[in-house]
Order: C-alpha cells, then structure tokens, then sequence
C-alpha cells in the first residue's frame, strides 16, 4: 500500500485553504514561484535537483483516511477543508528548470499554476525536497569539479537521517559522482553501489594479514584492502605480500593525505604493484580534494561533507504567490516587498545568454499579464530553461525514476561545460552571471 505524502506539510497552509474556502477565494487561478533570492555560502552557482523526487511524491499527495481522521481529531480544519481534502487531487500545472539545470538568484526553478487551493499545499513539500537536494547537488558539483577527471563516491549515510540519506545520494549522482555506499539509493535510483570494508574488519581478526586474506578469498584481488588500521607501511607492504601485485587498490583513511598518499604510491611502485588504486577517504570537502589535485591520488570517497551541503544544509529556496486572478478576473502581479525579502512579481520565462557557448547572463523575462510568453525563436542567442512537469496533474514519466535520474545527471554534466572559467573557483564570490529581469515586450 502506497504511503500519502500529504501530512509532510505545514499546519499553516491548511489553514489558509480552509480560510480560502470560506471566503471564496480557493478557486482563484494563482501562479506560485519557487526560486532562491541568494546563493548560499557564496557559491558562483546552484544545481538544480530533487525534481525527480518532488514528482514522485506529488503522485501520493492524497488524504486518506488516516490523515483525513487526523485532522479531524487534531482540530486541525473544518468540516468543509476536510470534505474538499478528501477528494484533494492536484490538478494544474509545473513548469521548471529540468534537473541537473544551474541556477542563480531569482532564476524561476519551479512555476506551480492552478487554483489557490490547488497550488498553496505544495508549499512545504516542495521547499523540503528541493532545499535539501540542490544544497547537496551544488556541494557535490563543486567537488567533482575540483575532482577532474578522478572517480568520486558519496559514502556519507552514517552522517544523515535515514531518508536524507537516500536523497543525497542521487543529489550527489546528478551532479557528477560515480557510486554509492547507499544500497536502497542504489536500489530505488539506478545508482552503482561501491564498498568493501572497514576498520572492524581487520580488528576483528587476529592479524591484519588475517583480515586481509579473509578479504580476497571472499572478493578477490582486485578489491581494496584498507591499509590504515594500524602501520600504514606495514599495512602496503602485508597487501601486496598477500594479494599479490595485481591487487586492485588500497585505502587510506587518515594522516596528512597528500604525504601519507605519496609515501604509498612510491611504495606500491617500489614493490612492483604499478596499477594498485589509491583511495583516499578522510573528511574530504571541495576544498581537500583541491588540495590533493596533484597527489597519486586514484578515487575520492566523500562523506559528511556532501550529505550536508559542505556546510551549507540548504539552498535557501522559497515559494511565493507571485501572480493571481482578482474578483473580476483579470490577472494581477503580486510582490513581497519585505526589506532584504522582496520578490519580482509575475509569470517569467527564462532564458541562459549564451557566447560562444558560453553562459553570459540569465535573462528572465517577465509578463505582468498572461499574454503567451516569449518563445525560444524571439531570443536566438540564448537556451530557453525551462520545461512542462506537470500538465493537468499529469505528470511527465520521463522526469522520475531512475530513468529521470540519468538524464538529470546527464543533462548537468551538459550544461556545466557552459560555465564560464570564473565559476569553477571555489573561493567565495557574486554569482557567476548575473540575473537580469527583462519586461514582456
């Protein structure tokens, strides 16, 4: 039995419904916007993702029984928000930035249209899953650009809540890391899964040469021996003894990194075992993995870091009323006005500049009316950004599952390269390009 998503929510947008049900205002035809106002943390981008997921428990949003019993019981809404709930199926529409995209401040990630009642219970869903999964992806992106061409894996489970966990995985996917200690992300995203052992194991035997043989009788020799338990020489030099020269990597878990790496490198060669991997896995961020480009360094496994953003849990997103029906039914552009929380009203399509493949400036374009929004056609020199999710309450399949966890990963690859040279520096700094908002003509 499929378990509703609706209760994932704030009190408060139950209560306006409620409110809006009474005083006739729920069937009014509204446009929210979800979008970041900053960059967190100085970052010179934002990438895009959970999208995948919001859809996916957009097909649950119902209220069952249970939650119906709930809400009644909690005195949570009146009878009338209960009936009306109880049959409560989204029905308007989701345009967006496909996943993987990068945005800036005020880029329009997600553009959610339909009646008030409609529109205003995603609130909190939606702000939950895309705050959480764009501050992993955009941490993640940032390591795998420090990272190059070397393989990286997302291994930090143990440091989130059990379903954090599973949605920083696939954030840490889309924006460029190759596997997964995570077996349920593994299984529910299509994510490659890596793993072998860890400290216990060598502990747990009388001699790490012990350990170490146990190791390759059960996975082989091409598996990576963690060599840091105790001597990290003595470590290689019983690896090698043991595996032979075509052992397929080691692991090192501690100790300055750049040296410590060094130092086994010379001795993998020293003792013939040239094509050995060296894995590095020790509180690793953006930053250490910078610091380690010009070590023999092979793979970086990445844990705290990633699932928390690098330090920065979330993107910050909000999701505002930005365009409404008055009682006479002409649309009317709506604007927060609050110091340092302003927000531009009206309906956006929005646009990536472009020269010479290069991303130049992000042009959003925005229509106090409803008239059709510019096309793609009218702005030659740019990519137009955003794509239908949802139309009608129907749902774009190609969007979800694993299937849509690829291509997000695919089309974030993609649309790096576009980047400008200034935004692969990880100091901090104003974003990348600028948004500029440009009247419908």
């Amino acid at each position: 039995m499929t378990s509703s998503t609706a209760l994932l929510t704030d009190r408060y947008e139950l209560t306006m419904l409620g409110a809006a049900l009474r005083d006739g205002t729920a069937a009014r035809p509204s446009v929210f916007e979800l979008f970041a106002r900053r960059l967190s943390g100085g970052r010179r981008f934002g990438v895009v993702a959970g999208t995948g997921r919001l859809l996916s428990l957009l097909r649950d949003f119902r209220f069952g029984d249970d939650e119906l019993r709930y809400l009644r019981d909690a005195d949570v809404v009146d009878a009338e928000t209960l009936r009306y709930l109880e049959n409560y199926r989204f029905t308007g529409s989701i345009r967006g930035y496909r996943e993987g995209e990068l945005y800036f401040p005020g880029s329009p990630v997600l553009t959610i249209e339909g009646s008030f009642a409609d529109a205003v219970v995603l609130e909190t869903i939606a702000l939950s899953v895309m705050n959480h999964d764009s501050a992993v992806a955009t941490a993640a992106s940032r390591m795998s650009i420090a990272a190059g061409e070397r393989p990286l894996s997302e291994m930090g489970s143990r440091r989130a809540a059990e379903m954090s966990a599973i949605a920083a995985a696939r954030a840490a996917y889309i924006a460029g890391f190759g596997a997964t200690s995570n077996l349920e992300a593994g299984r529910r995203w299509g994510i490659p899964t890596m793993g072998t052992a860890a400290h216990s194991w060598t502990l747990l035997h009388d001699s790490e040469e012990d350990a170490f043989r146990a190791q390759i009788e059960s996975l082989g020799a091409d598996t990576t021996l963690l060599v840091d338990t105790y001597d990290i020489r003595q470590g290689v030099a019983t690896a090698i003894r043991v595996a032979g020269t075509g052992l397929g990597g080691v692991r090192l878990d501690s100790g300055d990194l750049p040296t410590v790496a060094a130092a086994v490198r010379d001795q993998l060669d020293e003792l013939g075992a040239v094509d050995t991997k060296i894995t590095v896995t020790s509180d690793l961020d953006e930053y250490a993995i910078a610091a380690l480009a010009a070590s023999p360094v092979d793979f970086y496994g990445v844990g705290t870091s990633v699932v928390t953003g690098s330090g920065y849990p979330t993107a910050g997103m909000v999701y505002k009323l930005v365009a409404r029906q008055d009682a006479g039914g002409s649309w009317v552009s709506v604007t927060k006005a609050s110091t340092d929380k302003g927000s531009q009203g009206g309906r956006k399509a929005a646009f990536r500049t472009l020269r010479d493949g290069v991303a130049t400036t992000e042009s959003i374009v925005v229509s106090d009316g409803f008239e059709e929004m510019s096309a793609a056609s009218e702005h030659p020199d740019a990519r137009a950004l955003q794509v239908t999710l949802v139309d009608g309450g129907d749902i774009d399949s190609a969007y979800v599952g694993t299937a849509g966890t690829a291509s997000a990963r695919e089309h974030h690859l993609l649309v790096r390269e576009e980047l400008p040279v200034r935004a692969l520096a990880l100091s901090k700094s104003d974003p990348a390009i600028p948004t500029v908002f440009l009247d419908q003509a």
